[in-house]
């Protein structure tokens, strides 16, 4: 049997208005803090993460991959 996705359970959790955990919030704030440094987040807090485009999003997740690898962190374990 195949693990859900770590992302899926945060936007889960997030669309329920769960609480999330330590590791959930940890990479909710590397997300944000990525957007605001690539000049997107207020793009972001007026529409929301699927207002970005494509290259938008892939932008934000190769820089929060390499800074996990280097972080040495895994989220889907």
């Amino acid at each position: 049997m195949m693990a859900t996705p770590f992302k899926k359970k945060v936007k889960a959790k997030l669309k329920a208005k769960k609480p999330l955990s330590e590791e959930e919030l940890e990479r909710e704030r590397i997300k944000y803090e990525i957007a605001e440094e690539l000049g997107l987040l207020d793009k972001v807090k007026k529409y929301g993460w699927s207002g970005l485009t494509a290259e938008e999003t892939g932008k934000i997740g190769g820089i929060m991959t390499k800074r996990n690898k280097d972080a040495g962190r895994k989220w889907n374990k």
